[in-house]
């Protein structure tokens, strides 16, 4: 461990997301002994001292700031864990890359596409190093699905369709605002679920299956009105509530995705399909570790949907954890992310998805809902990479 090259973090944000990214840079060292990098939780910063101290106490952080420009400020930090609101992302990013640090940020990238390019206009200019926690990819079972696709197996891609659904918000007295009802608020969020449900499948669906070219959108909000928290008063609601969108492919294939908070009994259902001339495949987040495939090529006696168990060791990731036919979750995909971050400082590659990458993600997001409230079909501009 001596011989190990330090990269001090400081996280920003102490919520969910705080914490799945603590968890991911704790295990890097035992589960990814080979890394030439190893993280050191340097400093963790939240407004409020009381809560601050207590994350930092329970995940090993070594001090605290409660005002995220001190933590930039420190020569004693080299890389910059944005986990706050979105409406924060665009000044703290623009202030760690001015500053020189590495920015490691949680999705949606920005509000707004504007917001997003003078991220990667402030990454660009300071030549930082960068990533964006869209943690999905890091999914075994998701890779393997893009190791298919680029196999050639499905052959002619014809359709990828995805869908993210939630019902918390279905209660007309949950507030808007605040720390923990800040997605809808829009001057917080944005957006409602096309920036922090749909840009997940988005950025899947691109990473597996190439640009997204238009896109023809519906959105609504169902509640119009609710209380704010800080201030009481009963407002306006900004966000979406629920979407669906179609689109076409750079490759020719349709594409279809819905997003909603207000499908009672499913708390986190994320499931993408795709069709292929020769083959099929898809997942779903609630049997994470299992990838389902058709090949129609198999003899039409055995014939049908087949469910491969990803745990194997010749499987993305999983030589990393224990033995085949045994099960790993979600906090696994930070820890794949934030090793392969580690990773991406000795080879000298982007950690994908960069900046960059986000932002291509962010014209389909800003396309979406200006085709809703256009009701027309809307060019994306997507130049993809990522």
């Amino acid at each position: 461990m001596s011989n190990k090259k330090e990269i001090r973090i400081a996280l920003i944000g102490t919520g969910l997301m705080g914490r799945t990214h603590s968890n991911g840079y704790k295990r890097i060292g035992d589960f990814f002994p080979e890394l030439e990098y190893r993280p050191v939780l340097k400093a963790v910063c939240s407004r409020n001292e009381e809560k601050v101290r207590a994350f930092a106490e329970q995940w090993g952080y070594e001090s605290i700031e409660t005002d995220w420009r001190k933590i930039i400020e420190r020569d004693d930090i080299d890389a910059i864990d944005i986990c706050t609101p979105n409406d924060t992302h665009a000044e703290i990013a623009i202030a760690a890359a001015a500053a020189g640090k590495m920015i490691l940020c949680e999705k949606p990238l920005a509000r707004t596409l504007e917001e997003a390019k003078t991220m990667v206009d402030a990454i660009e200019k300071a030549g930082v190093k960068n990533t964006v926690w869209y943690n999905y990819r890091r999914v075994p079972a998701v890779t393997l699905a893009k190791q298919i696709v680029d196999s050639g197996k499905l052959g002619r891609i014809f359709h990828y369709r995805a869908n993210f659904l939630q019902d918390w918000t279905i209660n007309p007295d949950v507030p808007q605002g605040g720390a923990a009802t800040w997605r809808l608020d829009v001057d917080a969020a944005g957006s409602g679920v096309t920036g922090d449900l749909l840009a997940h499948c988005i950025d899947t669906a691109m990473w597996i299956n190439g640009g997204i070219k238009d896109v023809s959108a519906v959105t609504e909000t169902f509640i119009k009105e609710r209380v704010h928290s800080a201030s009481g008063e009963v407002k306006k609601v900004g966000i979406d509530d629920a979407c669906i969108f179609h689109c076409h492919f750079d490759n020719g294939s349709l594409g279809l995705f819905e997003s909603t908070r207000y499908a009672r009994g499913h708390k986190a259902l994320y499931t993408f399909e795709i069709n292929g001339e020769h083959a099929s495949i898809r997942w779903d987040l609630h049997d994470l570790n299992r990838l389902e495939f058709f090949d129609h090529s198999d003899e039409s006696i055995v014939r049908g949907w087949r469910s491969i168990l990803v745990t194997d060791s010749d499987q993305p990731y999983m030589k990393r954890w224990w033995i085949p036919g045994t099960s790993i979750g979600y906090e696994h995909s930070f820890i794949h992310q934030a090793a392969d971050f580690f990773e991406s400082l000795e080879s000298d590659e982007p950690c994908r998805p960069t900046f960059k990458d986000a932002y291509e993600t962010q014209k389909v997001c800003e396309a979406v809902l200006d085709s809703a409230a256009s009701k027309s079909w809307k060019d994306t501009n997507v130049t993809w990479e990522g």
